[in-house]
């Protein structure tokens, strides 16, 4: 059985990443590709791995779990969100609304 790329994305993130959030997003459709290819991906990592880690050395970490995806002629463009994840509840907190104060209802 041949996996999809998106696939063989996760499981090789999650084996070397060991992540508590994965997302992998096929984003090739938003692109001049033909229909149905694996070029443009979307991830967002949250990782312990990422802990005292800058941005830069987080990115290598994901492309060095995805060395042969990264070869000429497979992926051709990586966004990667990477956050540790006390990050990742950081800005979820910051994106919740406040609670309403009554308004009209009082």
């Amino acid at each position: 059985m041949n996996l999809s790329l998106a696939q063989t994305i996760e499981d090789k993130l999650k084996s070397a990443l060991s992540p508590e959030l994965l997302e992998v997003e096929n984003e090739s459709a938003n692109h001049n590709v033909p229909k149905g290819s694996e070029t443009h991906f979307r991830v967002v990592v949250v990782s312990r791995s990422f802990e005292g880690k800058l941005p830069v050395a987080r990115h290598q970490l994901v492309y060095k779990a995805l060395a042969e995806e990264m070869k000429p002629g497979r992926v051709h463009a990586l966004a990667i969100t990477s956050r540790t994840p006390a990050e990742w509840a950081a800005a979820a907190e910051a994106n919740v609304s406040p609670p309403c104060l009554g308004g009209s209802k009082s």
